[in-house]
């Protein structure tokens, strides 16, 4: 039986605008008639003639509504020319599974269903990203190309006849005008868990777990917050590493994530921090929904921040045979991700580079093959094994360290500061603001920046009452808005984050970011040197305090905004 293809009459819609990470809306918003079907022709459309008999991933992470796009989905790409869409079992891939899969069968890119950390359900978000050939996020030529596209839509074209069954694996065959379309539904961790087994040795990971006459057990604690690392984490720390099915938490894909805010940080993962602060259990994780973030935890509940875990992974990186045999290139972090991984890279005489907000932007480094490691403060932590971020890939990275060095996690943090100073790091997100003040604060920084009015101002907490290190003074050596040029290409982003940089290399960063699905999100990082060791263990809550007020002071974050406290701190 030979499918028809129609032509769909259709009308634009306000706002169809792929970030960094694709379009994030509400569920409502691409529940809508015709809007998931314009958005998804317009992205097949920006990849041009090289759709017509190529090969695409698609794949989500089980939140509300990935099931009908992934039908929308292939009905699309049937009626578009694409010869064969690899898709997952049941609609499911993690985001680093896209990326692993892409680059395994050199496909043309990849479509994944997610808005990542953003809450799912029927009142929840739902995001539609596309990811080009090498695996990593679509850059900006493309999601500009798609933008342009959505604001002169017309008319999208689907096979409507089309029907095939995601939950049996196997390949079905379709005759689409007279053309040969292929549906492959495979496995949704056979190939990833191939790629880790290439990367770890996965035999001292299973001997870490178990114990031996000179250890115990190390007891692990993994939260997947319902999201799509669930089955990926049964498979490979129960069934290949041998840990006990006891140690997974909200394993279970739920299409709103059981209620949870699936965004790996001290307040949304608050379940796996009171767990471990029960100290029955040595190491903990949790992963977003896509599984492409992870927060780390030792015992007690010890937090290891995003920017401390990138700089120890740099520092320890001969734990791991994938680095071994293909040796270190170089170190990359975001712009707002706190500056330890510096220091590491210093010590090593390797590259480092600090780049935009966005995992597109570390894509171009590793394919010149200047770049190895590279994370975010955003949880986000990954190397040049594939072109995204990967929580579990980061979990088994660790535990190889700690197989290798058989410390504590807090003992191998305590060490790595007496070697190079401490970082201290905190994120506050005021989350869901009206976006006309975050804005007019946005401007009002931006305006002392360019008349030079931070630069050589000194800042002190000697007058306040506050209970922190008072003595401390902080003189502003450098104030920009920050702007990259990458060294590959040689394209250029602005206004990516308003930097005040002091001249211990403490710094104050405020971004708006784009990642939410409505009003505005006011980020505001703290990044605090302490090069004393006597003061390297004090909590990170009394060393941050000085510059989290002048950071307020100097903002008027607070006049601006209305909000007295964060929504979250990280």
């Amino acid at each position: 039986m030979t499918l028809k293809v129609v032509n769909v009459p259709t009308k634009p819609f306000d706002g169809q605008i792929p970030g960094t990470s694709g379009l994030r809306k509400s569920v409502k918003t691409f529940m809508q008639s015709h809007y998931t079907e314009n958005f998804v022709q317009c992205t097949l459309s920006a990849i041009g003639d090289e759709l017509t008999g190529a090969t695409l991933v698609l794949g989500g992470d089980g939140r509300y509504f990935c099931k009908p796009a992934v039908e929308i989905i292939l009905k699309m790409c049937a009626a578009n020319g694409v010869g064969k869409v690899l898709v997952g079992h049941d609609g499911i891939l993690s985001t680093p599974a896209v990326s692993c899969i892409i680059r395994k069968y050199q496909t043309i890119g990849g479509i994944i269903l997610t808005a990542s950390h953003n809450p799912g359900g029927p009142n929840g978000d739902f995001g539609i990203k596309y990811n080009v050939n090498n695996g990593g996020p679509a850059p900006t030529t493309v999601t500009n190309a798609i933008h342009t596209l959505s604001t002169q839509i017309t008319e999208y074209k689907i096979c409507p006849d089309l029907k095939c069954d995601v939950s049996v694996l196997g390949t079905t065959q379709f005759t689409v005008n007279d053309k040969t379309f292929v549906v492959q539904v495979i496995d949704s961790i056979d190939d990833y868990l191939a790629l880790m087994k290439e990367i770890f040795d996965f035999s001292s990971i299973r001997d870490l777990l178990s114990g031996d006459a000179k250890h115990a057990p190390l007891s692990i604690l993994i939260n997947s917050l319902n999201g799509v690392t669930g089955p990926y984490v049964r498979r490979i720390f129960v069934d290949e590493l041998g840990a006990s099915e006891d140690c997974l938490e909200n394993a279970e894909i739920l299409e709103d994530f059981g209620g949870h805010h699936p965004d790996p940080n001290l307040t949304y993962a608050a379940d796996l921090v009171e767990a471990m602060k029960s100290g029955e259990y040595a190491f903990g994780a949790a992963f977003d929904g896509d599984g492409d973030r992870n927060m780390l935890l030792g015992h007690n509940a010890f937090f290891v921040t995003p920017s401390d875990s990138l700089a120890i992974l740099a520092d320890n990186l001969e734990c791991i045979p994938y680095f071994q045999r293909n040796g270190v290139k170089g170190y990359a972090r975001s712009m707002p991700t706190g500056a330890a991984v510096d220091r590491v890279a210093a010590k090593h005489e390797k590259e480092i580079f600090e780049v935009p907000t966005g995992w597109k932007y570390f894509g171009n480094l590793m394919d010149a093959g200047r770049l190895s490691l590279c994370g975010e403060e955003s949880f986000g932590t990954g190397s040049d094994h594939i072109r995204e971020k990967d929580g579990i890939w980061a979990v088994l990275a660790w535990l190889s360290i700690l197989a290798h060095r058989r410390e504590t996690v807090e003992d191998i943090l305590r060490n790595h500061w007496q070697k190079y100073g401490r970082n201290f790091f905190t994120r506050y997100d005021y989350e869901n603001c009206d976006a006309d003040p975050c804005n007019k604060m946005m401007e009002a920084l931006n305006s002392k920046i360019d008349s030079g009015a931070f630069i050589g101002q000194v800042f002190s907490l000697k007058d306040d009452s506050t209970n922190c290190e008072q003595d401390k003074v902080y003189r502003v050596v450098l104030a920009d808005n920050f702007a990259y040029t990458d060294p590959i290409d040689k394209s250029v982003a602005h206004k990516q984050g308003i930097r005040i940089i002091f001249d211990d290399g403490s710094r104050i960063v405020f971004r708006l970011s784009g990642t939410g699905s409505s009003g505005a999100t006011v980020r505001m990082y703290i990044d605090s040197y302490e090069s004393d060791p006597a003061k390297h263990f004090q909590m990170a809550e009394q060393m941050l305090k000085p510059l989290v007020q002048i950071a307020l002071r100097i903002s008027k974050l607070m006049e601006f905004t209305g909000r007295q406290q964060p929504t979250v701190i990280t």
